[in-house]
């Protein structure tokens, strides 16, 4: 597929999406290098597997081998800013460019794929799809958004592999770029309208997905709630809605454990335990059922496959669960997923009082969607408001921290630094304590936990 290039150099070589990319190309014997702005555990297992990482933005800094257009393919990711020197050298020599999902789209042409679509949810399915595939003794390949625990990697691969799982990012409109036998579609909600515009060209662009990229013969499964969007001729699932194709019927909750009896085909599966939490988990595992149906999976093996699920770093994240406090990390940074996250939460702890320690991600995000998190926010006790993560991001005037908690009715909500975090934790009287965002957060997680538990 790239046999005629021997080097394939990443700019953002770190990202969770390019270094799944990057160890797919090192397992298929490519010399791999790159450029990221800073040494993480990521790039240190890239490092540790053959790949020469480099940080500083300078040409200079490029390996020899790399410098030779005609053997190098250079990948790269939007997060790299526009006058990166590296990204500006490449383009003014001539070298083989490619976007990751432009990679992705190649290798999806190449083998069955399936593709996990949506605004929400998609490292979680693709995650559980992956370790269903595993436990079902499906040999298959998997590029994740984030570390599979039951896999222990953002990547995975059999050497008999026989479909590749692919989360298919709507950022930049990525996913066109895929051509994939079986596509899942979670939810549209708006999101990342700095590239949409408006919320109805971003659904517009999943019907194309849906209609232009699925190869023929292909199926199609989508949240039964978008059917008035995307249109009838999908297969449908949903925990609340018994006409959609795979219904989660009598969804409970039982000492924090979640069931359900699943029913698709005039056939029911009874009992069914998911191994992560969460209303929106469950959603999660009857899609994930329905495309091991798809693959012909026995229905008591998939049931097996979903109580063994262990779940991703950072999504519905259990780091302590005692009769005294409990612990939760999520990756949530939209209105709609927070929402889902504290209905979640109060399910399952309906006497206890929550502590949120929320990180908002993107200015314009923020901007877009500030009634939004301020409604869904509301439904916490406490709430400690970090300040807004740039990521990618110039500052917008007026939009900030500060501007958001104007907007949230509760009474205990403040912002905060994140060096004020132990001593308000602390001071607070909940014991179900939340960090949530996309953010740098995440590098705060082990603190809090230590601190928790002294």
């Amino acid at each position: 597929m790239f046999n005629h290039k021997k080097n394939i150099f990443f700019l953002g070589i770190g990202g969770i999406g390019m270094s799944a990319l990057a160890r797919y190309f090192l397992a298929q014997g490519f010399n791999v290098g790159g450029y990221d702005k800073t040494s993480t555990v990521l790039t240190n297992k890239l490092e540790e597997e053959g790949a020469q990482v480099h940080y500083i933005d300078s040409v200079d800094s490029i390996q020899s081998c790399f410098l030779n257009k005609n053997d190098t393919l250079v990948v790269r990711t939007p997060a790299v800013p526009i006058d990166h020197q590296e990204w500006l050298y490449f383009q003014k020599e001539g070298f083989d460019i490619l976007k990751r999902s432009q990679i992705l789209g190649k290798i999806t042409e190449a083998h069955p794929s399936v593709a996990v679509s949506g605004t929400h949810g998609k490292t979680t399915i693709s995650s559980m799809i992956a370790q269903m595939f595993k436990y079902c003794e499906v040999p298959f390949t998997a590029f994740l958004g984030g570390i599979a625990k039951d896999l222990g990697s953002n990547y995975y691969h059999d050497k008999n592999s026989e479909i590749t799982v692919i989360e298919a990012d709507e950022y930049d409109r990525s996913f066109l770029w895929l051509k994939p036998d079986i596509i899942t579609v979670s939810a549209v909600d708006p999101d990342h309208l700095d590239i949409y515009g408006t919320k109805e060209e971003m659904q517009r662009t999943f019907r194309e997905f849906l209609s232009k990229n699925l190869n023929e013969n292909g199926k199609s499964i989508v949240h039964h709630d978008l059917i008035s969007i995307l249109g009838k001729q999908h297969l449908t699932y949903s925990i609340d809605n018994p006409e959609a194709d795979f219904y989660a019927a009598n969804f409970r909750v039982e000492d924090a454990e979640f069931f359900a009896d699943f029913r698709w085909d005039n056939q029911e599966l009874k009992n069914v335990k998911i191994g992560l939490p969460g209303i929106h988990n469950m959603e999660n595992a009857l899609v994930t059922f329905a495309v091991g149906i798809q693959k012909g999976i026995a229905p008591i093996k998939l049931k097996e496959a979903l109580a063994a699920y262990t779940g991703v770093d950072r999504r519905f994240d259990i780091q302590i669960q005692t009769d005294e406090i409990v612990y939760i990390d999520d990756y949530a940074h939209h209105p709609e997923e927070i929402l889902m996250l504290l209905k979640s939460v109060k399910k399952m702890y309906p006497e206890r009082k929550v502590l949120g320690i929320f990180q908002p991600h993107l200015f314009s995000r923020t901007q877009d969607f500030a009634e939004g998190f301020a409604r869904s926010l509301e439904l916490l006790d406490e709430l400690l408001l970090l300040d807004i993560y740039p990521a990618r991001e110039l500052p917008i005037e007026g939009v900030n921290s500060e501007m958001l908690i104007k907007l949230i009715n509760m009474k205990s909500k403040m912002v905060c630094s994140k060096k004020q975090l132990p001593t308000l934790i602390k001071q607070s009287n909940c014991n179900v304590v939340l960090t949530i965002g996309a953010g740098d957060i995440g590098a705060e997680v082990t603190k809090i936990k230590d601190y928790l538990l002294i």
